[in-house]
C-alpha cells in the first residue's frame, strides 16, 4: 500500500493571514501522525509566506514519523536543510509570484545546479527527491544525476477540465511512473490530489507515497484534521 505523507503547509497559511501563533502547523503535524500518516511535508519559502524557521526546527525535534522539506536548490535552503538534517528533501521549483507550485523542476534547464544540490545534500546523509512534471526525458535526468526519488506532478491531471485531456494526463503520469520503476528510482505523487482524484490510481502500484495537502487541511476545517486523514489513508487502503 502506498504511504501518506500529509502537508501542512496551509496551517501555516491560515496562521500567517493573522500575523499571530495559531493554529500551529507543529500541533497539526503531531495531529496527523497520531491520525496514522507516514510523514509530514513542509515547504520552506524563499519568502516564508507560510512555514518559517521556526517550524522547520521544531518539527525536526517533534516528528517521529518522516520529515519531509520541500525547498528550492539555493545555497540559503541547502545550508538550512544540512543544519536541521530532514529525513528527506524534496527540490522543487520556486517563483514568488506564484500562489503554490505550478509544475515539475525542469532538470535540463537546471542540470548544474540542480546535479550539485542533489550530490550536496547525499553528502549530507539526506536523502533527495526531485518534484517532475510526468515528462520521461525529466525522469531519465533525475536518474542520471543520482536523485534517490521523483515526485510526478499530478495537477495536470487533478487539473483537467475534460475527460480527454483528464485521461491523456493520466497516461503521461502512468507511463512516467512505470519508466521510474525501470530507472529504480523511488516513486511520490503529488499535487492537487483529493478525495476522488485519487481513486483514479487503484492499481497504480508503482507509487510508494502519495504526498497531499491542501485537499487535507480544506476538509479538515470541516470535519477536523484527524478525521481528515484518516478518511484520506481509508482511501489509499482501497487501491
Amino acid at each position: 500500500m502506498p504511504g501518506l505523507a500529509v502537508n501542512v503547509d496551509h496551517v501555516a497559511t491560515l496562521r500567517e493571514a493573522r500575523k499571530i501563533i495559531l493554529p500551529d502547523p507543529v500541533t497539526a503535524a503531531a495531529i496527523v501522525e497520531m491520525a496514522g500518516a507516514d510523514g509530514v511535508v513542509v515547504h520552506l519559502r524563499e519568502d516564508r509566506r507560510h512555514i518559517n524557521d521556526r517550524d522547520v526546527r521544531i518539527l525536526r525535534e517533534t516528528v517521529k514519523t518522516k520529515l519531509i522539506l520541500e525547498m528550492a536548490a539555493t545555497e540559503e535552503m541547502i545550508g538550512i536543510a544540512l543544519e536541521i538534517k530532514p529525513d528527506v528533501v524534496t527540490l522543487v521549483p520556486e517563483k514568488r509570484e506564484e500562489l503554490t507550485t505550478e509544475g515539475g523542476l525542469n532538470i535540463l534547464l537546471n542540470k548544474d545546479v540542480v546535479s550539485g544540490s542533489v550530490r550536496t545534500l547525499q553528502e549530507g546523509g539526506i536523502p533527495v527527491s526531485i518534484f517532475v512534471d510526468p515528462d520521461q526525458s525529466q525522469i531519465s535526468l533525475a536518474q542520471e544525476i543520482h536523485a534517490d526519488f521523483v515526485e510526478i506532478h499530478t495537477g495536470t491531471y487533478c487539473d483537467a477540465q475534460t475527460e480527454e485531456k483528464r485521461a491523456e494526463a493520466f497516461d503521461k503520469i502512468v507511463t512516467s511512473m512505470r519508466l521510474a520503476r525501470e530507472l529504480k528510482l523511488g516513486i511520490n505523487a503529488g499535487h492537487g490530489l483529493g478525495y476522488q482524484t485519487i481513486k483514479s490510481f487503484k492499481g497504480v502500484c508503482e507509487i510508494d507515497e502519495f504526498s497531499i495537502g491542501h485537499s487535507i487541511i480544506a476538509r479538515a476545517v470541516l470535519v477536523g484534521l484527524d478525521r481528515a486523514v484518516r478518511e484520506m489513508i481509508a482511501l489509499i487502503k482501497e487501491l
